[in-house]
């Protein structure tokens, strides 16, 4: 068995209503969205982070930049998959913390729970979600961004 923890973190712009605010696939309807060349869904960012923890091949980065600049690819949904390209174990598990003011993340725990499970072909109660808002402790809990950890359990 291996365990990788992947953690990606991004700021919310509020002046940018156009651009959707997505989070594990999952469309939220407010009125800021995340600063990114991509879609900006942190939690699918921290999930590919937590696979390259595994497979050692790094995405985010160098291989997603061509992805998104030169391809015009931005659907995070499309890194992840690309990282489980190199992943030859199997996923058993994974644990996801959420630390954010806005958006609520609990009404939509459940539609993230079951696209997650789908992009890495697991059950959803193979999928944990978790959300704080850090008693508005950090920049993200006083609403500046989103940051979000992954731990995944592969065999």
């Amino acid at each position: 068995m291996k365990v990788a923890i992947g953690q990606d973190s991004h700021k919310i712009d509020y002046n940018n209503t156009d651009k959707k605010l997505i989070l594990g696939g999952v469309e939220f309807e407010e009125d800021f969205s995340i600063i990114a060349n991509s879609d900006g869904d942190v939690v699918l960012h921290a999930i590919t982070n937590a696979v390259s923890g595994i497979t050692c091949k790094n995405i985010l980065g160098s291989i997603s930049d061509e992805m998104c600049n030169k391809k015009g690819i931005t659907n995070s949904e499309e890194y992840l998959k690309e990282a489980l390209k190199y992943l030859n174990e199997k996923i058993v598990h994974i644990s996801i913390s959420i630390e954010c003011k806005a958006p609520k993340i609990t009404p939509k725990i459940e539609e993230m729970r079951k696209n997650i499970a789908k992009i890495l072909d697991i059950t959803p109660n193979s999928v944990g979600i978790t959300a704080t808002s850090g008693e508005g402790l950090t920049e993200f809990g006083k609403g500046n961004g989103i940051s979000v950890f992954a731990c995944i359990t592969v065999e």
